[in-house]
């Protein structure tokens, strides 16, 4: 007969305190195979994985896994410098709460994490993508890359950093979404792509999270990607498809537009201000610049539309005045009272005035100049609620006031309240 206790519960009261301890921050002991470094040689690990499905944890185990072989410096990049410390860092799984006393890394200031054998961190922010000129790394762990604003920019700033040591590698850790970074990652041979699902960590998550939301959006189109991990190309029920975007082949042959969304306040925790710009190019428009800014003060996003007009040399700002109406006009005016403003007001809801400009690029009647991203991010998220992503799209807002009047004005009767 076997002498092992008969009982989980059981094993952990015949050990000792010292024992127990190492038994609880044994990583490899209670990890899945999902959540360990894949073998081979590959530079960069992509973790796709549902909400809850453990991907935080994997990514401050490994990082402790490097400080441990004394691999330093190390980038910690979030979509924001308060997530990447709020959440890696501080979190529940963040860096802190997996390592023991005698292990635990100390957070010196706003952005550096020292271990006690000496191993650094630098914390970054992905939405400042000038951050990454200078610094070098061995390593980095990298969060929510499906979110990042500038993503590829950003992206590409940290490679030419990630240059020291024999082996350089980073992990990648998110929720799947179709952006152009994830998908070229998930095509790059030199990335190890693993998946994992919310319901394979299903003994560490809550219940009724399960009861609550995962029986509500299991087999939908959401809950595959949020919950299951996949990699969803195209949402089914979108105005636009990523095919439909095409590359620009020379620049605009007629009129010029700056089409401005501005948001309600100036705060960070308002919608961003779509700033974008547009111009004839035969029966159609090519999309020249997405100049959109978020958080910001009225005088800011003024400046910032202005500095488009001339710099494309446009015919007209467009600014929907919904929201601030005339207060719009004279914040402009106080940035160049010589620039033309024209006024649009919405009637109809972001839906239905998106139809007609989607139905444009469906024709082939739109290009895009390089560097619109996050247009494109925006305008494949943009739903039937009116939102992207649960925010508002700003971005999407102002493209379609831009081909409302470059083209669609032209193709029926001007309709008041598009």
């Amino acid at each position: 007969m076997s002498n092992l206790p008969a009982s989980p519960i059981a094993a952990v009261a015949a050990m000792g305190d010292e024992q127990v301890m190492r038994t609880f921050y044994c990583w490899p002991k209670w990890a899945r195979r999902q959540q360990k470094p894949p073998p081979g040689d590959w530079t960069t690990w992509l973790l796709m994985g549902g909400r809850g499905s453990g991907k935080t944890r994997a990514g401050a185990e490994w990082v402790r896994r490097l400080a441990r072989r004394r691999i330093s410096p190390i980038a910690l990049v979030g979509e924001t410098m308060s997530e990447a410390v709020e959440i890696m860092v501080r979190g529940e799984s963040g860096l802190i709460a997996v390592h023991p006393d005698h292990e635990r890394p100390v957070l010196k200031g706003k952005n550096r994490l020292v271990w006690p054998n000496g191993v650094e961190a630098s914390i970054l922010t992905a939405s400042d993508p000038e951050r990454f000129r200078g610094p070098q790394f061995a390593a980095a762990w990298c969060d929510e890359v499906g979110k990042w604003p500038h993503a590829e920019e950003a992206w590409d700033m940290l490679q030419f950093g990630l240059r020291l040591g024999e082996h350089p590698r980073q992990l990648a850790t998110t929720t799947p979404r179709p952006t152009r970074l994830i998908k070229r990652l998930v095509e790059d041979r030199h990335t190890r792509v693993v998946r994992m699902a919310t319901q394979d960590n299903y003994r560490n998550l809550a219940p009724n999270f399960f009861d609550a939301v995962v029986a509500r959006y299991q087999g939908t189109l959401l809950g595959r990607q949020e919950l299951d991990g996949e990699l969803i190309e195209d949402r089914i029920d979108a105005l636009w498809q990523r095919a439909m975007f095409r590359p620009a082949e020379g620049g605009p042959d007629g009129r010029i537009v700056v089409a401005v969304d501005p948001p309600v306040t100036g705060t960070a925790r308002s919608d961003a201000c779509g700033i974008v710009v547009a111009g004839r190019q035969g029966e159609g428009v090519v999309v020249l610049e997405d100049a959109t800014l978020q958080g910001i003060a009225p005088h800011v996003w003024a400046r910032r539309a202005v500095a488009a007009y001339r710099a494309h040399e446009a015919d007209c700002i467009l600014v929907e005045v919904n929201q601030g109406g005339d207060l719009v006009r004279q914040v402009l005016a106080q940035v160049d009272a010589s620039v033309p403003v024209r006024s649009v007001r919405a009637n109809r809801g972001k839906w239905v005035r998106a139809e007609p400009a989607a139905a444009l690029y469906a024709r082939g009647l739109v290009r895009h100049a390089p560097g619109l991203t996050a247009l494109e991010d925006e305008l494949c998220a943009f739903g039937p609620d009116g939102k992207a992503d649960g925010h508002s799209p700003d971005r999407v807002d102002a493209l379609v006031w831009a081909l409302t009047e470059l083209v669609l004005n032209e193709m029926r009767p001007r309709v008041r309240g598009l």
